[in-house]
């Protein structure tokens, strides 16, 4: 049973900074493309970034490029996003999702595993 449990959600101001973590249990971590999507209330879900197995490939959504960063430690199991000059626009929940595929793209069904999701919130 493969678990993904986000965390680092909360609430900042416009302009800050937040670090999402994702710990991935259950299967090994390094055969897995990770992603993080979001979804704010009313909207359907979308992808702001993913990475291949290896760390060597990264993608993001147009919305978040040059303020988010998404990279992966394989001897932790764990996948980050962290996020720059944050806008009111990029409060959601955020989920982290792990695709059993060397590289995964923005489509959710690339993704085979999902977390519980972790509030972020940005004031203006």
């Amino acid at each position: 049973q493969v678990q993904l449990v986000e965390s680092g959600g909360g609430l900042v101001q416009a302009g800050g900074s937040l670090r999402l973590s994702c710990v991935v249990s259950g299967r090994t971590f390094s055969d897995y493309a990770m992603g993080w999507f979001r979804q704010a209330p009313g909207k359907e879900r979308e992808s702001v970034a993913a990475i291949s197995w290896s760390g060597g490939s990264t993608s993001y959504a147009a919305s978040v490029e040059g303020r988010f960063t998404i990279s992966r430690d394989n001897a932790k199991n764990t996948v980050y996003l962290q996020m720059n000059s944050l806008k009111p626009e990029d409060t959601a929940v955020y989920y982290c999702a792990g695709g059993r595929t060397a590289i995964a793209g923005p489509s959710l069904t690339d993704y085979d595993y999902w977390g519980q999701g972790t509030q972020v919130t940005v004031s203006s």
